[in-house]
């Protein structure tokens, strides 16, 4: 009978979710304490004392089921104290009248071995639309701003949530385009990664999980007819839809979202990419969800299951077997280490390592190199921007081989999310002349040694090491090399050295200059630029007139000058001028961008005509826009 199937796949995977709960404790004892069990208990109280708390509520909301779990009723007298409520009874007060919400679930790398110190966590809170009038909606983002507000004050893993109406997820609806999601760029992908990665914080367990057996091929529709049937009293699962197949435009789409991704922290796309290539490239093959669900519930009576990133690991390295491509699996598993932050020594995470240990049991790395890899952190700046360089063009090529073997595929993409992935993508790796380019960082900051300022005849050279054999960029023009180190986040006033030269540029104006563009432009960071400015040309925001800069302090002469300036797409560039008429031109070119930017403007300090010069120049700016 399906309802038995079905209720002893559910006491599996609640073993299997327990699992997960623990590698979460292990790794993180604070913030899971707060995400796994007062997370939940919060949106289901409603006290002045209590983060979330919205005065007048009428009707206040329950997470499904928050009330009967032990873990949260043992632990509710502490909450209390925390928060300093008196009341001895239990704030989880049993009213029908609730607004319930269906379930609270994490997705990613939460409570997996991938999951890091950088790590943040995305939960999933659904709710079912029909259940919600408008005012209810509002106060339950309310709820979950104001909770969210205490959290990025109180605990270090970031936490960002995506209210979910349940029939969204069916189907395959996860919203417009931005920073945190991918809009008709991924779909059914992303259910893909939420079944096979997702935890259950509290509430109901999504149905799909349940629906397997291994003798018996089970209609998904079926069970839910069954869970439906009062008979049987089955409450505690929630219908997210069923999930047979991707379609493959959706994988060109998630390929190109991962391409985007990867310009913050190529290091997390890899492995992703190579899934989305290997699941392309072989679509009658059943989904790694599949293939980790009957993993899981083949268990049924052990409390050790597959880590579902091990999991997904292996799957990857096991097709580059068959395909003989063993210069990738090489590099792949060296990734999948340095991605997981995985040490040989340490003693502090032994489940992670545990867990680990089993798929390089099948793909071994030799301890000099786990040692080598487990000391990421101490590796040279060059080392760390060649691996940097060594994971772009790794990503290139997969997505280059995806458009060539699958052509076609991403045509019923939405066309404007398309545009929008691709021009943000070539903010980040398109050449252009006088642009800054961005270098590529494997993950978040690089090791910076010392920068050695050089000048070789006309030519101003940065190096990342007193021996100079390390170089960071070269060109003629000292303003370009400044920018180029303030917007890499490679700008540091404590570790930058110039050695003895000719010029009359001195370290102080340098550092001053480099100041000042460091407050007034910020660092790259493409992936914060609003989606919607890739859908028009891009604008002037910022712009940066440094005049003279190379030139005596004694002179007075006002012909040079370097436009440093920001663009809507997030782009820098630094233009050199050395006669007013050069200047002109280039402003007509610009238009009236010039005249809506933000302007500032940079002289030597020590200039001896420091205020005539700047007004000199905004005067001719001034000039120079108004014709």
């Amino acid at each position: 009978m399906i309802h038995r199937i079905i209720d002893r796949n559910k006491h599996t995977f609640n073993r299997y979710n327990a699992f997960r709960k623990k590698v979460f404790r292990e790794l993180l004892p604070l913030e899971s304490e707060i995400i796994l069990y007062m997370l939940p208990w919060l949106l289901s109280v409603n006290h002045p004392r209590c983060p979330g708390y919205i005065e007048g509520l009428q009707r206040d909301f329950k997470v499904y089921n928050v009330d009967n779990e032990p873990e949260i009723r043992a632990r509710e007298s502490v909450f209390k104290r925390r928060f300093g409520v008196k009341d001895k009874r239990s704030l989880l007060k049993r009213r029908g009248d609730s607004h319930l919400i269906q379930g609270l679930y994490t997705i990613g790398s939460v409570g997996t071995v991938s999951q890091t110190r950088d790590s943040d966590c995305d939960i999933w809170v659904c709710y079912r639309k029909e259940d919600f009038d408008r005012s209810a909606w509002c106060h339950l983002r309310q709820k979950i701003n104001l909770i969210k507000d205490w959290l990025d004050l109180n605990i270090k893993m970031p936490v960002f949530f995506f209210v979910t109406d349940v029939d969204d997820v069916k189907k395959g609806n996860f919203g417009p385009l931005d920073a945190e999601s991918s809009g008709s760029a991924q779909k059914n992908v992303l259910k893909e990664e939420f079944y096979r990665t997702c935890i259950v914080i509290c509430g109901k367990i999504p149905l799909w999980w349940v629906v397997f057996d291994p003798h018996t091929l089970i209609d998904y529709d079926a069970a839910l007819s069954a869970i439906q049937n009062p008979l049987y009293g089955l409450y505690d699962f929630i219908d997210l839809g069923n999930l047979q197949k991707v379609a493959r435009n959706e994988y060109f789409g998630a390929a190109l979202w991962q391409l985007h991704k990867s310009l913050s922290r190529s290091l997390k796309s890899i492995i992703k990419m190579t899934l989305l290539k290997m699941q392309l490239d072989l679509p009658d093959q059943p989904l790694i969800c599949h293939r980790l669900r009957e993993e899981v519930l083949s268990k049924k009576n052990s409390d050790v299951f597959p880590d579902p990133m091990c999991f997904t690991m292996l799957s990857i390295l096991d097709n580059y077997r068959r395909a003989r491509q063993d210069e990738w699996i090489e590099f792949l598993k060296k990734c999948f280490y340095l991605r997981c932050e995985l040490k040989p020594y340490d003693k502090r995470h032994l489940r992670k390592k545990q867990l680990a240990a089993e798929l390089f049991k099948h793909y071994p790395i030799d301890i000099k190199e786990r040692i080598r890899l487990g000391r990421f952190d101490s590796w040279n700046f060059d080392s760390q921007i060649e691996l940097g360089n060594q994971l772009f063009r790794f990503l290139v090529k997969i997505y280059r081989e995806i458009c060539a073997e699958h052509a076609g595929i991403g045509s019923d993409i939405d066309k404007q999310d398309l545009k929008v992935l691709g021009r943000k993508i070539l903010v980040s790796y398109q050449y252009k002349p006088t642009k800054i380019s961005v270098l590529q960082k494997p993950a978040g900051k690089l090791n910076i040694s010392d920068m050695i300022i050089h000048m070789d005849g006309e030519r101003w050279s940065i190096f990342s090491n007193p021996e100079k054999s390390r170089l960071v960029i070269s060109s003629k023009d000292i303003v370009y090399n400044i920018a180029f180190m303030v917007w890499n986040d490679l700008f540091n006033v404590n570790r930058i050295h110039m050695e003895p030269n000719s010029s009359s540029v001195t370290l102080k104006e340098i550092i001053n200059l480099g100041n000042k563009m460091k407050r007034f432009f910020g660092k790259s960071n493409v992936s914060e630029i609003e989606f919607s400015y890739f859908l028009k040309k891009p604008t002037i925001t910022k712009l940066l007139i440094v005049v003279s800069f190379e030139k005596s302090p004694w002179e007075k002469d006002v012909n040079d000058f370097a436009f440093v300036y920001k663009n809507t797409w997030g782009e820098l560039f630094v233009k050199r001028f050395d006669t007013q008429q050069k200047l002109k031109s280039f402003i007509k070119t610009i238009g009236r961008d010039a005249d809506r930017a933000e302007t500032s403007f940079y002289v030597q300090r020590n200039s001896a005509s420091y205020e005539k010069i700047i007004a000199r120049t905004r005067k001719i700016l001034s000039m120079l826009t108004e014709t």
